[in-house]
């Protein structure tokens, strides 16, 4: 993306002058010096320096080097732990719940919410922080037995929502009433507005920033250009709008997902007292003085004609416009994914660099364009030569800021090769990078049918010949409505007998002013239609130029890819980086790891019938998938051995609907039961059913849940 953006300055000069360079060839020989400098500026665009290829190369071996030397990091949260962990089965009901996050989160009062089997709250509503990224809160006392729901809600480092559900019993699992709603927060019609919102924002800020510093350090005159003007001021509007609507459905984003809840001023309070919150009030305070910055840029400045005052004015823009440009960055960068994980410190300036360089880059070409395009007219000036010499370079040195933000970034965010292709963040990514391939191969095509089009031309640089163009353009035009009648003048001194000649003169000459202006206005009407006719023939040339049509296509591709490339990159933003998706799930694997291994389980049991009392312990080795040993000892209350006419075992996996696969163990000795071979075939919470039976008619089925594999 970046390393077009030289090109794309001087092919959308060509792109604005093509629809010009028509009929210049007659005023091509006036131009000449000044096509040169052009020419030499251009050629500086397009050509390639013989050294890129040896820059490219040492900079995809320092990528490599650092995608195999990735340390740990994260950015969004994701859950790792919890006490009682998911799926347990604890003997009395805890005191507290906890869970443990892969970063810090933030979280308010109700934001973990603990559930009985009949879908009462059975928390304080108080959440504490326990230190290292966990986080619990405190149950009632003498709760039931049964399966109990833990829901969570939260808001990590990264601004971004995240919420999930599991469950833990309590003696014995149950049946449970709870039913969590399938929409995960963040999505659904809110979370669609506000993604578009952040769109919206980061076009704004790329205009009215980068539009504005074209102005500034570019193109002067093009202060006082309304459609530049009116670039600048949009980009201002969406930017200051986005952020409003940002600001509004931030609550019903990290919540319920309800729009009504935009307008409740209680939990728009709330979120004023978070970061993100925060970040965004923080950008609407920039973007008044970014009001007052403009306001002066297209009013005091552009009428300012001495030159001392205009350059004191100039810098104190400049300053002004620096400090302002990099305040609204920062709201982004302190809010976002280089607010957290590793190298905080660093990520945020570097985040601000980026961003400021994306701007200037994609901003002031999308004010040169609108220049090309729209500027030149008898009331507007064209672009200058030297206003893209001087975009060009800024457009390079924006290459170089973007080339090194984003190596260190994609580093940062991705971290090794399986997250580049194993996760979704990194699938994006190289989506990302495939449109930037197709942008640069489109780019060398658009360059050589500007290459055509200079030649048709004579030789002489598009910006150039536009130029000639609209000056001849302007005085043919004004040269049309210069249709003046003469005074008619009185001779001093007329007698009374010339009154009658006089009167006969006068009519005559009124009859002549009359016929006049007729004539005046036939000429204006006969100048606007050669005109008419003189833009109708031009477009007709224009049009049926293979060369200027093949360009024209070309560009109109380009800034349809440009803009699904801004698309995938707001995406990007909002997506949980490559790098935390694998940590968390090295979590998730090793929180299993740790639960598998020897399952011991006890199940008390009473039949009603005499000696119908005792306790059965259940023992898997190794407790994983496969193939497991499993052993049964009963006992009587008193801890001795007994035996009992049968025990049956039932294993069921509800979550992937397998089940229930039968057990019948063979009797060993007193008290004693055992089988081999007992298979688990995949992983997961496991119901394990044990029916004891104590006589002819006495006999209980038991059961507990289980985490096996």
């Amino acid at each position: 993306m970046q390393t077009i953006a030289p090109r794309c300055g001087a092919r959308s000069g060509a792109t604005g002058a093509r629809s010009e360079a028509g009929g210049v060839r007659s005023g091509a020989a006036g131009v000449r010096s000044e096509a040169a400098g052009v020419r030499s500026g251009a050629a500086a665009r397009f050509g390639i320096a013989p050294g890129v290829g040896r820059l490219l190369l040492v900079v995809a071996v320092f990528l490599g080097a650092l995608l195999g030397t990735a340390a740990p990091a994260s950015a969004h949260a994701a859950l790792t732990g919890s006490d009682p962990k998911q799926g347990a089965v604890v003997d009395k009901a805890p005191a507290a719940v906890s869970l443990t996050f892969s970063e810090k989160v933030a979280m308010s009062d109700g934001s973990v919410r603990v559930l009985d089997p009949a879908g009462k709250r059975v928390d304080t509503g108080k959440t504490s922080d326990l230190g290292s990224n966990t986080y619990g809160v405190k149950l009632h006392k003498g709760l039931p037995d049964g399966t109990f729901t833990v829901a969570y809600q939260v808001v990590s480092a990264d601004s971004h929502p995240i919420s999930g559900a599991f469950t833990f019993s309590v003696g014995a699992p149950s049946d449970t009433k709870v039913a969590l709603p399938d929409q995960e927060v963040g999505g659904g019609f809110v979370g669609g507005l506000y993604g578009f919102a952040r769109y919206l924002s980061y076009a704004g800020f790329i205009l009215v920033v980068g539009g504005a510093a074209f102005v500034l350090g570019c193109w002067p005159r093009g202060a006082g250009v309304r459609p530049v003007q009116r670039l600048v001021v949009s980009g201002w509007v969406t930017l200051t709008a986005s952020t409003l609507v940002l600001l509004l459905l931030r609550a019903p984003y990290t919540g319920s997902g309800k729009i009504a809840d935009a307008f409740d001023m209680a939990k728009l309070g709330d979120v004023l007292q978070t970061k993100t919150g925060a970040a965004l009030v923080s950008r609407l305070l920039l973007l008044a003085a970014a009001a007052l910055f403009i306001a002066v840029l297209f009013g005091a400045y552009e009428k300012r004609t001495d030159p001392k005052e205009r350059k004191d004015l100039t810098f104190g823009l400049a300053i002004g416009g620096g400090v302002v440009a990099v305040g609204l960055g920062a709201t982004w960068a302190m809010a976002e994914h280089a607010s957290t994980g590793i190298q905080a410190g660093l990520a945020m300036p570097v985040d601000v660099v980026h961003l400021l360089a994306v701007a200037a880059w994609l901003g002031g070409l999308a004010a040169l364009v609108v220049a090309l395009y729209f500027a030149p007219s008898a009331d507007a000036p064209s672009v200058d030569a030297g206003a893209v010499k001087r975009f060009s370079r800024v457009a390079f040195c924006s290459v170089v800021a973007l080339a090194a933000t984003g190596l260190y970034q994609t580093w940062r965010q991705v971290g090794s090769w399986s997250a580049l292709t194993g996760t979704w963040y990194g699938q994006l990514l190289l989506i990302k990078i495939g449109l930037v391939v197709v942008l640069v191969g489109i780019a060398g095509i658009s360059r050589r049918w500007t290459a055509r089009i200079a030649d048709q031309a004579g030789d002489v640089a598009p910006e150039a010949a536009a130029a000639t163009v609209v000056e001849k353009r302007a005085e043919k035009s004004a040269a049309a409505k210069r249709v003046e009648k003469k005074p008619v003048t009185v001779p001093v001194g007329s007698t009374g007998a010339d009154s009658k000649d006089s009167k006969d003169s006068k009519d005559t000459k009124s009859s002549k002013d009359s016929k006049g202006t007729k004539d005046s206005k036939r000429s204006a009407q006969l100048a606007r239609q050669q005109a008419a006719m003189s833009t109708a023939r031009e477009k007709r040339i224009r049009d049926a130029d293979p060369n200027r049509s093949g360009l024209r296509r070309s560009v109109l591709t380009e800034a349809g890819i440009a803009v699904v490339l801004l698309a995938v990159t707001t995406v990007l933003t909002s997506t949980e980086p490559g790098r935390t998706e694998e940590e968390a799930a090295a979590s998730k694997t090793a929180a299993a790891a740790q639960r598998s291994g020897p399952l011991t389980l006890k199940f008390p049991f009473d039949t009603g019938s005499d000696d119908g009392k005792g306790t059965l312990q259940l023992d898997l080795d190794p407790g994983r998938t496969g193939s497991n040993e499993m052993h049964i000892f009963v006992k009587r209350p008193n801890g001795s051995a007994f035996d009992i006419p049968e025990v049956k075992v039932s294993f069921t996996l509800k979550s992937k609907d397998v089940g229930p696969l039968p057990v019948a163990p063979d009797h060993i000795a007193t008290g004693h039961w055992s089988s081999s071979g007992v298979q688990i075939p995949m992983a997961g919470n496991w119901k394990i059913a044990v029916t004891v039976r104590t006589s002819d008619i006495d006999q209980v089925t038991v059961n507990k849940n289980a985490q096996i594999g």
